[in-house]
């Protein structure tokens, strides 16, 4: 059957994918929609965790890709990132770019356009979109665990990941099992300590968490997370810009009577290195996480950027700071209130997930849906390129009675005028 280019489609299942030469496909989408690329919801899966049921999947499809693969407790936003999934679908992780009855890999857009997507600062130094965000949402917390950084990584053929968290109020109606978070190790903590938890790993709980405290996550707050940093993330739904990478440690070997299997610490580390603890232990940066001013340096609050006061619209950072001076992502959260509309310019490209209300930006239909089914397309993702961010990308609230509301991560040092960590104090 010929499928009528102007008819709307409702399912992933029904569109054509295109695999080589997208350059077509990008530039028409682009032209109708005046820069931006609408994007389906990536869905991604972790066998180790329970889901939380706060990313608006019909609960039907919870486990859409299988009991044995777990629930889907995440969402990928402007993804080139393939996620580390033991027996993973051979696009998980990756983002799609849809166009009439058609659709693209975002990664294969960008391989082929490059900077004509990303602007020439990033595609002349990284050759890809290097950052990604998602929703992270489960039912309690995770294992206390670190991210490699660039070195460490470099040595399983993998890139580090830094990451930081904002907590949607949209996304947080209730703060499921268990809304802390343990974050480092007690100021005193010695290295000791952490290789008898190790060494204690098949012997009940090896006790890691006693090691470290926990601080209470607040929606409409966030922190940011360097690499080689512990960390347990509690149970409100996370929207998480990070480094485009996968890699992870699980230094904790029983969460909420579950087992971590050791094959999740040494994940992603060198094979003659798996039973090494020492090396383990020193993949951990010891000054930060026995930091004694940790919230300090890494806990984050919204400052207005723009708007505010009466003017319709208020723009606020929500990702901020830098990390030994490198600003690898920030984000920003826009509302614009019922019935109004602005003109919003950035500096560099963006993915964007609508987290309340409809409208348009440019000529895309926005539209945050109640709930979505796994094949289902929506309305509520894209990315706005370079040419297009600078330009000015037009946000129009066509509700009357609800705010629309955005968040946008952006890739790194794109805005070097973002603020500090604890600007928000002063």
């Amino acid at each position: 059957m010929k499928v009528d280019n102007h008819m709307t489609l409702a399912l992933v299942t029904q569109l054509t994918t295109i695999q080589d030469n997208v350059r077509p496909l990008i530039e028409a989408a682009l032209e109708q929609s005046d820069g931006l690329l609408r994007l389906s919801p990536t869905w991604v899966p972790r066998s180790f965790l329970h889901p939380g049921r706060r990313l608006k999947l019909d609960p039907r499809d919870t486990y859409a890709y299988g009991l044995n693969r777990g629930g889907i407790d995440e969402r990928w936003f402007a993804s080139t990132t393939e996620a580390a999934n033991d027996n993973r679908v051979e696009d998980e992780g990756l983002s799609y770019v849809v166009f009439e009855n058609q659709r693209c890999q975002l990664r294969g857009a960008v391989a082929e356009l490059g900077a004509e997507i990303i602007g020439s600062d990033i595609w002349d130094k990284y050759g890809k979109w290097p950052v990604y965000s998602k929703f992270f949402d489960n039912m309690g917390p995770i294992p206390h665990h670190m991210h490699q950084n660039a070195a460490q990584a470099a040595l399983v053929g993998q890139e580090g990941k830094p990451e930081s968290y904002y907590f949607p109020p949209q996304h947080n109606p209730v703060g499921n099992n268990f809304p802390y978070t343990f974050m480092g190790l007690n100021p005193g903590t010695t290295r000791e300590q952490v290789l008898d938890c190790l060494r204690n790993w098949n012997q009940g709980d090896n006790g890691i968490l006693d090691l470290s405290q926990a601080f209470r996550l607040k929606p409409g707050t966030g922190w940011l997370i360097p690499p080689c940093v512990l960390h347990a993330p509690g149970s409100l739904c996370t929207y998480e810009p990070q480094w485009g990478s996968d890699v992870f440690g699980m230094y904790q070997n029983l969460v909420e009577g579950r087992e971590v299997p050791w094959s999740l610490l040494v994940k992603d580390v060198p094979s003659d290195r798996h039973q090494d603890l020492d090396y383990i232990v020193d993949q951990l940066d010891w000054a930060r996480n026995v930091d004694p001013n940790f919230k300090a340096n890494n806990y984050l609050e919204p400052i207005i950027h723009s708007g505010g006061n009466g003017q319709g619209f208020v723009d606020k950072w929500i990702v901020y700071g830098r990390i030994d001076q490198d600003q690898f992502f920030t984000a920003k959260e826009l509302t614009v209130q019922p019935g109004q509309s602005v003109t919003i310019r950035d500096n560099g490209a963006s993915g964007v997930i609508v987290v309340q209300g409809q409208g348009r930006a440019n000529k895309l239909t926005l539209d945050c849906p109640k709930m979505i089914g796994f094949h289902e397309l929506t309305n509520d993702e894209f990315f706005i390129t370079e040419k297009a961010a600078r330009a000015g990308v037009r946000y129009v609230n066509t509700s009357q009675t609800e705010p629309l509301v955005m968040l946008r991560y952006f890739g790194p040092e794109v805005n070097p005028e973002a603020p500090a960590i604890g600007a928000h104090t002063g």
